[in-house]
């Protein structure tokens, strides 16, 4: 299966991923609104963070703390190497919990490798890891379905939810602001998912 043997491929691909990545930020609309919603120098998480470029390296330009997650080793390998003080986790982002919190949570390109129902799983997870009054931005599909892609000439899986169905599962994780544009031109046809978490009311 394509999806389970992923992991291998972004092994192998690494250095070819790292040197052929866009590095003009042609992200930055969504990862400006993002970062909108957060507090200054408030704590992210960058979801299969690759190699960190470009992402990971705008937010820490932001002034962000930063912790970036990727089950690729040398892919942070490669993240450690450019940016050896910050915190790089190598782990599969389907084994995240819960008992870390963050003001905003990014998967640009990476939580749609999951499968439907690990999908389904960790959207709660996330969503709980966010904190009150934070942001989560994903890139996603524009409806619901199995895809294949390439990277360095070798197949890799995306899926993704129906766009109801996010937005349903983040509402009834307590967000209150939900924007979904489906192949976004300006973001070279992604489909890009923002969400703000509700504060709580206190009297």
């Amino acid at each position: 299966m394509i999806e389970a043997g992923m992991r291998a491929v972004y092994e192998r691909q690494a250095s070819h991923w790292h040197e052929k990545r866009r590095r003009d930020l042609y992200e930055r609309v969504w990862l400006d609104r993002f970062l909108k919603e957060l507090p200054a120098n408030g704590r992210l998480l960058d979801l299969g963070c690759g190699t960190g470029q470009p992402i990971s390296a705008y937010f820490l330009s932001r002034g962000f703390a930063l912790t970036g997650i990727d089950y690729s080793s040398a892919m942070i390998a490669l993240a450690r190497s450019d940016f050896p003080n910050e915190d790089w986790r190598l782990q599969d982002m389907r084994r995240l919990t819960d008992t870390e919190t963050f003001d905003g949570i990014c998967s640009w390109d990476a939580f749609f490798h999951l499968g439907i129902e690990d999908q389904r799983q960790l959207l709660p997870v996330l969503a709980r890891a966010v904190r009150e009054g934070g942001a989560m931005l994903l890139t996603v599909g524009p409806s619901e379905g199995e895809v294949t892609g390439t990277v360095g000439g070798e197949p890799v899986y995306h899926a993704s939810l129906a766009p109801s169905e996010y937005k349903q599962i983040l509402t009834d994780a307590g967000f209150g602001e939900l924007t979904f544009v489906p192949e976004d031109q300006s973001t070279a046809g992604r489909s890009v998912l923002l969400g703000r978490k509700r504060k709580t009311s206190s009297l």
